[in-house]
């Protein structure tokens, strides 16, 4: 496989979705009576869902036919703008921001689909196949999205994110087309590394939250060392795999890399949140356990799932593995359901957990 190595412009491209995702993730911090409403919650999605595919819309096309030349350059850093825009957008209160929200991602996915349709006739034929099925595709979701400037209300949404679903679904549904141009797996994994960084940056900036509010009270210093080796334990597992354990010799669609870490992310963004929320106690007792361990099981599955289908058979996990781990996780469950422990208690038991996950997997 041809070496493909991430340019400068795609990490200055980054930059702009560190800010995006530190926006979602403080969606989160909304705690209300208790609990982080459902209002929230779904909003968290709905905002993340958005700069997740607007940035694997970019990192795939450069996968598959990026060239450090002058007009790749020049539509990249014209999708930095929309990107900014969008991002400056990202907030609860929809209504507001609707207008700059949509002008951002319709932007930034409109000269994706651009990038396709313009990939250059000297390719070989089935990667002119798969560029055209793909900018053709974008173009309906886009369209469909636009409707939504007709309606009002929360139909507006709906047409919004239809337009959206429509984009990401497609992919799917053309499959046959993506497998005739297959992904550049090292390439592939290094860039959703990345972004898997600005994630783990998320729980680093938690932990400086909690240090500038602690009292360094024996509690607040044990928070602050468990959280500090969970997400020690986090980056251990995770780049662990991406650099020693998993395949970067076969060729695929990539769909399993890209659509697991939507859920990766996910729960790496409910996890940097749950550090601080545990922290201010700002939630009930039960909620906290589920919104806990429910990120650490997300986190779990999905990392599993991606990891499992690109490590070579004599490296993948057993299913005793998978049955320990989840005992570790029933147990703490368990225990937090009939005992009120502490949150630095709490803390310790994801780290306990992630421990156990780097050192079986890795």
């Amino acid at each position: 496989m041809v070496e493909k190595k991430v340019t400068w412009l795609e990490l200055f491209y980054d930059l702009l979705f560190v800010a995006a995702v530190s926006k979602a993730t403080h969606v989160l911090l909304h705690a209300d009576h208790g609990v982080i409403p459902i209002e929230y919650l779904v909003k968290f999605v709905l905002i993340f869902i958005p700069i997740w595919w607007g940035w694997v819309g970019q990192t795939l096309f450069v996968n598959r036919f990026g060239q450090d030349i002058f007009i790749h350059r020049i539509l990249s850093i014209l999708q930095l703008f929309f990107i900014l825009i969008m991002t400056a957008s990202l907030s609860p209160d929809f209504d507001q921001y609707y207008i700059p929200f949509f002008i951002g991602y319709i932007g930034s996915r409109a000269l994706t689909a651009i990038q396709y349709l313009l990939v250059h006739k000297s390719k070989a034929a089935h990667q002119q196949s798969t560029a055209s099925y793909l900018g053709t595709h974008f173009l309906i979701g886009i369209l469909i999205s636009s409707c939504s400037l007709f309606f009002d209300s929360w139909v507006r949404y709906a047409v919004l994110y239809l337009g959206i679903a429509v984009d990401i679904i497609l992919p799917l549904i053309g499959r046959k087309h993506l497998v005739k141009t297959p992904i550049h797996t090292p390439h592939l994994f290094e860039r959703f590394a990345l972004f898997t960084l600005i994630l783990l940056g998320e729980s680093v900036v938690s932990i400086l939250a909690v240090l500038q509010f602690s009292s360094w009270d024996l509690s607040s210093v044990l928070f602050v060392a468990f959280t500090s080796v969970l997400v020690i334990a986090i980056w251990w597992q995770y780049f662990e795999n991406v650099e020693t354990k998993v395949s970067k010799e076969i060729q695929t669609a990539g769909q399993t890399i890209i659509y697991g870490h939507l859920f990766i992310y996910l729960s790496m963004s409910m996890i940097a949140a749950a550090i601080q929320l545990l922290y201010q106690e700002q939630l009930n007792y039960t909620f906290m356990t589920v919104f806990v361990f429910g990120s650490v099981l997300l986190y779990f599955f999905s990392t599993s799932l991606v990891f499992h289908l690109y490590r070579p058979k004599h490296l993948r996990l057993k299913p005793y593995h998978l049955a320990v781990l989840l005992g570790i996780l029933g147990c703490c469950i368990a225990l937090n359901l009939i005992y009120h422990v502490p949150n630095y208690a709490i803390v310790g038991e994801m780290m306990v957990f992630f421990i156990a996950y780097a050192k079986l997997t890795t």
